[in-house]
């Protein structure tokens, strides 16, 4: 998944179709001269519509699309004759994909299933024919309903990655490293900061055929829930995320604070996000002994599960892998 392809928020106008109108005919032919309402009814205007697709994992395809238009549902006719349906459109999108009121932010809808379809605009009604407003009172209504107006809105589309375990950590970390360690995914990999800039996915291998998504969320700097550094884009990719794995390297000078740092950040995005469950992994430590290892595990938490890996040598990785299925099915 190219970066420059990873879209995760389009805004576009979505315009459902005009119900028809209903027809206030009455019955005319060579034996009758003066026949009752034969008037049909207006067909429903076409929905606009999200559905799940797996197989997508970005709304690249909706970049150019601003403008979502469904057809309008034609007039009724003679004979108790029902005008036609609007077409619908169907807009695909990947599964965690999150539809929200573009003015009042407001939510609609989510998709999170394959093939689930909801209605993201609805069409109007068609209107009634005046066959239906006959009675012994008026026994030639020569009127009919107008077919109801169509909804003209504009949608933002959002889509946040589902994904059993999250990265979190400062740029440089070693995440992207991990990632590529433990599934297929090749993620960018370089020695400077923000070398990620778009979230990855990889599908890591267990024990007995299982296994689990691993997501590679972009680096999160102190003061990126008020927009520093990449900013809160890719934050809410890790509301998604079952439980998240802390990473921080060895070389940190204070491996407690950049934790607390990481937590706050969270806290101040999503207060929400501390309630998932949470491993601390202490990276790029091919280059520390026991000792040097007990003495930085003495400064952190002792509630927060700690392991010391490397990517490089796979120190640890297995028991990382361990430790992350027992989180995920505890």
């Amino acid at each position: 998944m190219a970066s420059n392809n990873f879209i995760d928020y389009v805004k576009i106008c979505s315009r459902s179709g005009h119900g028809g109108a209903g027809s206030a005919h009455l019955h005319r032919d060579k034996k009758t001269a003066k026949g009752g309402p034969d008037g049909g009814d207006g067909g429903r205007g076409g929905h606009v519509i999200l559905k799940g697709n797996s197989q997508l994992w970005t709304l690249l395809h909706l970049q150019y699309r601003k403008h979502v238009i469904a057809e309008n549902g034609l007039s009724g006719g003679p004979s108790h004759s029902s005008g036609a349906q609007g077409n619908d459109e169907v807009l695909e999108v990947p599964l965690g994909t999150i539809a929200r009121n573009a003015e009042t932010g407001e939510f609609m809808c989510e998709i999170t299933e394959d093939g689930q379809e909801i209605i993201l605009t609805p069409g109007g009604r068609g209107g009634l024919g005046n066959a239906h407003f006959k009675s012994p009172t008026n026994q030639t209504p020569r009127y009919a309903q107008p077919g109801e107006p169509g909804i003209d809105e504009w949608v933002v589309l959002e889509l946040k990655l589902l994904a059993d375990v999250g990265l979190v950590g400062f740029p440089n970390a070693g995440k992207s490293t991990l990632l590529s360690v433990v599934s297929a995914a090749k993620p960018k990999i370089a020695n400077y900061a923000f070398t990620t800039l778009a979230p990855n996915l990889g599908v890591v291998a267990y024990r007995d055929y299982k296994s689990f998504v691993m997501a590679d969320i972009p680096g999160i700097i102190e003061g990126a829930s008020e927009g520093k550094g990449l900013g809160i884009r890719f934050l809410r990719h890790i509301e998604r995320n079952s439980m998240l794995l802390f990473m921080i390297s060895c070389e940190s000078p204070d491996i407690a604070e950049e934790y607390q740092i990481l937590l706050n950040e969270l806290k101040t995005f999503n207060p929400e996000l501390l309630d998932k469950q949470r491993i601390l992994a202490i990276t790029k430590s091919d280059m520390l002994d026991e000792e040097l290892e007990n003495e930085m595990r003495s400064t952190l938490p002792e509630e927060l599960p700690t392991i010391f890996i490397s990517s490089i040598t796979g120190k640890n990785i297995t028991p990382l892998k361990d430790m992350i299925w027992d989180s995920l099915n505890s």
